[in-house]
């Protein structure tokens, strides 16, 4: 079963890999706007705040991937940015789009609870 959690973690460790990438270098660009439904000047006036989110997600990807390269000395590294990727996703969620609770909170919840029943 470890490497089924393992598996999780490291899938939502890339998604917040993913989303630096997107919040960094295509915020505003046409596949940045499509993926974030923004309008060209939106994207403009946010893209400084959104790098700085990015460089937060890039934290919780690496922060993830940092206990997955611990082993089981990792564990607690692994539950502890995973409870923050599901706090930064139920904030997201309740702020600023309710999409965040599935595409972020519900796989980090996911892997917390596969972790806590290793």
């Amino acid at each position: 079963m470890a490497w089924i959690t393992n598996m999780v973690i490291a899938i939502v460790a890339f998604f917040h890999f993913y989303f630096l990438i997107l919040e960094i270098f295509f915020w505003d660009t046409s596949f940045g706007r499509k993926v974030f439904a923004m309008t060209p000047d939106y994207a403009k006036t946010t893209k400084v705040l959104a790098s700085n989110q990015g460089v937060y997600n890039g934290f919780l990807s690496a922060g993830l991937v940092w206990g997955l390269t611990l082993g089981a000395a990792g564990n607690s590294v692994k539950i502890f940015f995973l409870g923050c990727v599901i706090v930064a996703g139920i904030f997201g969620g309740l702020t600023a789009n309710r999409k965040i609770l599935w595409i972020q909170a519900l796989p980090a919840v996911i892997a917390l609870v596969l972790k806590l029943l290793e």
